[in-house]
């Protein structure tokens, strides 16, 4: 239905700026992936007219951005006929909460990708210039008669629309931040295009020509000292997405969902795509509460909350399109950003991705950043842009950054190995030499190499600490993750196992099943794994294939580690 339409091209009048087609919208439909993330338009429609109107959504690259404005777009176009896109979806089924049938393209819209408008300049510095020029040449063939062929300002030009129709305009601008991401050090664009969107959104006349605004990025608009640039807007962040965080990657539930569709592993789909997570709060959390089924997904209370886990929806619809688990939305340019930001040599740098590497946390204070690519002064200042990247995950109760799945430290190794400082590629490379030991059963090499690392990156106050060790042996292991998925505490047979090394599907090297022991000996370790028949765990995962059992005791006594690797 929606191809035929498409190809009929019965959406409307045809602009590209000013009250566009469904056209986007419709495209995306057509593909046959589109998961329903309509319930934004009941948010967007219950702040329409209020102070509450400026919204800006920003998440990383492949994380749905342009979808959602080009869904915003064909729903309240007046260029758009679009009820037979719309009315499957969520919205169409919320009632009159949701406000469906009042804005159904009933709004003058103005649609503008920055982007876009990057991409055609003959000079990056007329960006501006050149997107207040395209919109105004249509508004005056939408509104002749209205504008004078002397108005060079947007701002100007709808005025004068206001003022001879009386109507007001929602505009939708995505990907707002590209100037500030493709034209880093240009700081006079950056000034005039800051001054021009508060033209739009930050003057007394403003509730005069203005119904609403959805904005999309990659960074928070830009702040000058602790001052947000745009200060009527509400931001909905990786850092702090609000009542939008279902709204801004797939959900749990939605990809289990898929998995079952597509036939996938969805154990497998977690360990590779998950870890980005948000606290989801108000009237929104109460509404997920209600919807959640605890045996569908990982949607859990948290201090009255609820913390909504969250996937890229790039790399899912890859995953569904491929059917092979892989790093899909990883292998973008940000990756180059990935690479020049670890190299920057700040305070505590180092240990910080190292432990973040072997699955470790680490606080941070997000305050200090200024939104954009540009002013770096601190490991903080770098931590928290990677959030806004997707490369880092964000706890907002603890304030604290980790690396969010198997994908994300999978090129944050690659990254080190590449990069330019040695001391990472370092740990990295004895990370990759210790699993060469183990695979070779080599034990003193393997004892020598785990002795090495604890007394690297132990604090003297926690060196003689059991979970120290355990630390040290996740973190020696943590190029493990190019051919394994690890697991800790495992429940199997009549105790828990300490750490499994499962090998991934495509992986031919053995299973690694782990024990560590304390001022006892490693034997004693190999001894507990058959007698507690922890090897039973393989039958959970299916795996019938070749098994090593690695002891590995420290000594407090003589501070030197033994190992014993065992085939099972």
């Amino acid at each position: 239905m929606i191809k035929e339409l498409l190809l009929k091209g019965v959406w409307g009048r045809m602009g590209f700026y000013v009250n566009p087609p469904a056209d986007g919208f419709a495209e995306v439909l057509a593909d046959g992936q589109y998961v329903d993330k309509s319930g934004l338009i009941a948010y967007t429609n219950g702040v329409l007219g209020t102070s509450r109107k400026l919204i800006i959504s920003t998440r990383p690259r492949r994380f749905g951005k342009s979808f959602a404005a080009k869904m915003l777009t064909a729903y309240y176009s007046k260029g758009a006929d679009a009820r037979s896109l719309f009315e499957k979806l969520k919205i169409a089924s919320i009632g009159d909460e949701g406000r469906y049938d009042e804005h159904l393209n009933k709004h003058d819209v103005i649609f503008v990708d920055v982007t876009s408008f990057i991409s055609r300049a003959e000079d990056i510095r007329n960006t501006v210039y050149d997107l207040q020029a395209a919109v105004i040449k249509e508004l005056k063939k939408e509104y002749p008669g209205c504008i004078s062929d002397h108005t060079k300002k947007l701002a100007s030009a709808l005025m004068d629309v206001r003022e001879e129709t009386g109507h007001k305009f929602l505009i939708i601008i995505d990907e707002w931040d590209a100037l500030f991401r493709e034209a880093k050090n240009e700081k006079e664009l950056q000034e005039s295009y800051i001054q021009f969107l508060r033209s739009l959104f930050k003057t007394a006349e403003t509730s005069q020509i203005i119904a609403g605004a959805y904005m999309t990025g990659i960074l928070p608009i830009k702040k000058y000292g602790t001052q947000s640039a745009l200060t009527d807007f509400r931001e909905f962040t990786m850092l702090e997405p609000g009542p939008l965080a279902p709204f801004i990657g797939f959900t749990e539930d939605e990809v289990k969902l898929l998995c079952e569709e597509y036939d996938l592993d969805f154990t497998e789909t977690q360990k590779w795509y998950d870890g980005y997570q948000f606290d989801i709060v108000g009237q929104f959390a109460a509404a997920e509460k209600n919807q959640s089924n605890s045996k569908t997904g990982r949607i859990k209370i948290k201090q009255g909350n609820i913390v909504q886990h969250v996937y890229c929806p790039n790399s899912i619809v890859e995953l569904m399109t491929k059917r092979k688990f892989g790093s899909y939305w990883t292998k973008t340019e940000t990756y180059e950003s990935l690479r020049e930001y670890i190299d920057f040599n700040y305070d505590g740098l180092k240990n910080a991705l190292v432990n973040m590497l072997g699955g470790k946390r680490c606080r941070i204070d997000p305050e200090t950043f200024q939104n954009d690519m540009v002013s770096i002064r601190s490991r903080d200042d770098i931590f928290t842009l990677l959030v806004h990247l997707g490369y880092l995950a964000y706890d907002s109760d603890r304030k604290e950054v980790f690396i969010p799945n198997e994908e994300v430290r999978g090129e944050f190794i690659r990254a080190v190995k590449e990069g330019g400082r040695p001391e990472l590629a370092k740990a990295v490379k004895i990370s990759d030499d210790l699993l060469k030991a183990t695979l070779a059963k080599d034990e003193m090499a393997v004892a020598k190499m785990i002795e090495a690392a604890h007394f690297a990156e132990t604090a003297p106050q926690n060196y003689n600490d059991e979970q120290a060790l355990r630390h040290v042996v996740i973190m020696a292991y943590l190029t493990s993750i190019d051919h394994y998925l690890k697991f800790e505490e495992l429940a199997s047979g009549r105790e828990y196992c300490d750490i499994l090394f499962l090998p991934r599907p495509t992986s031919r090297k053995p299973a690694l099943l782990v024990e560590l022991k304390w001022n006892k000996s490693a034997d004693q370790a190999i001894t507990q794994i058959t007698d507690k028949q922890y090897p039973q765990i393989m039958k959970k995962f299916g795996y019938e294939g070749k098994l090593l059992l690695i002891g590995l005791n420290y000594s407090t006594k003589t501070g030197k580690h033994t190992c014993r690797i065992a085939e099972y």
